[in-house]
């Protein structure tokens, strides 16, 4: 029973990443769109979809990290 929960809790803290895809794919379409309406601000436009982009992937990598933790440290027993 106990490493089913922990099973589960490691699943959700996985689907941090798939959240954050969805984020992403998100930026980059608004991001075209943007540029598609107004071409001569694609530099800083693309510039900060990258960062953008770049911040939310740090959510996936702490949501890795945290399931890690769950299943190597609460997993042991």
């Amino acid at each position: 029973m106990e490493k089913g929960l922990i099973a589960i809790a490691a699943a959700l803290a996985v689907m941090t990443g798939a959240t954050t895809g969805i984020g992403e794919a998100k930026v980059a379409q608004h991001a075209v769109e943007a540029i598609g309406k107004n071409p001569d601000a694609a530099d800083k436009i693309r510039s900060m979809a990258i960062i953008g982009a770049a911040l939310s992937e740090t959510c996936a990598i702490y949501g890795m990290l945290v399931s890690f933790l769950i299943i190597f440290v609460l997993g042991a027993n």
